[in-house]
């Protein structure tokens, strides 16, 4: 119990990626704010009561900072502390760069690195306040160590996160604030673009090599280290968590 009477925000936390981490957390004992657009929050939530864990479910868009500010005051007026913000919530649509749309790259933009800036900005200064915290943002490969076609967008705010990760470590490290950041490979999530026939799977798999495809709690075990006291002298930095994708 790692974690134990922590309390994290973990945001898009509805499903994916973020249901996993919010669960993962939760297990190893910490008190968990499950936040997303969508009402699938109140299902997490009952998952992570019947692990024997407490969780504050809030429905909140992280490229509000209305909203987010918000968010971040009920979890205080319950909790008295947030000592984990996972900046996980993000959008992935897939677009050619020549057809997208500025409102198209701006709604991108605005949930994967402006959401990051809004919660981290709302929930720093308690961290200050108490001379400690971790932050774990979600970037992605995308972006942070190759590209991909269609997502220029999304790969322009996951190097961003990254960007932001290193600036922010500096700026809090003083305060006993970690900042760092993960950078997922292929993940099997709702929505992911996983749905490939057996032909297509094994072409893909010959890229990984470990030969699997990745799955939400192998983020979310990198998420609890870098939550942890264990990586208490980590900052700054960015792990890969891609199966060896971006190694060949």
């Amino acid at each position: 119990m790692k974690l134990k009477d922590k309390v994290a925000i973990v945001t898009g936390s509805g499903q994916g990626i973020g249901r996993g981490i919010a669960l993962t957390l939760a297990k190893d004992g910490a008190k968990i704010v499950v936040t997303d657009v969508t009402d699938k929050i109140f299902d997490v939530i009952k998952e992570i009561q019947n692990l024997g864990s407490q969780g504050l479910a809030i429905k909140a868009d992280v490229s509000s900072a209305g909203q987010v500010g918000e968010m971040v005051k009920k979890s205080i007026e319950q909790y008295g502390r947030i000592d984990i913000l996972v900046n996980n919530a993000g959008i992935f649509p897939f677009k050619p760069l020549i057809e997208m749309t500025e409102a198209e790259w701006d709604k991108v933009l605005n949930v994967n690195l402006k959401g990051v800036f809004n919660c981290t900005r709302s929930v720093a200064p308690h961290m200050i306040n108490q001379k400690s915290g971790k932050i774990v943002n979600i970037a992605s490969i995308a972006g942070v160590v190759i590209g991909f076609t269609a997502l220029a967008h999304y790969s322009a705010s996951k190097g961003g996160i990254v960007g932001f990760t290193r600036s922010a470590a500096l700026e809090l490290a003083p305060f006993g604030i970690n900042v760092n950041a993960i950078a997922p490979g292929s993940i099997e999530t709702p929505g992911a673009g996983m749905d490939m026939n057996a032909e297509s799977v094994k072409q893909f798999l010959q890229a990984i090599p470990l030969k699997r495809i990745g799955q939400p709690e192998d983020i979310a075990n990198a998420v609890l280290f870098l939550a942890s006291d264990e990586s208490s002298y980590i900052t700054g930095q960015c792990l890969v968590v891609d199966g060896g994708y971006t190694i060949q």
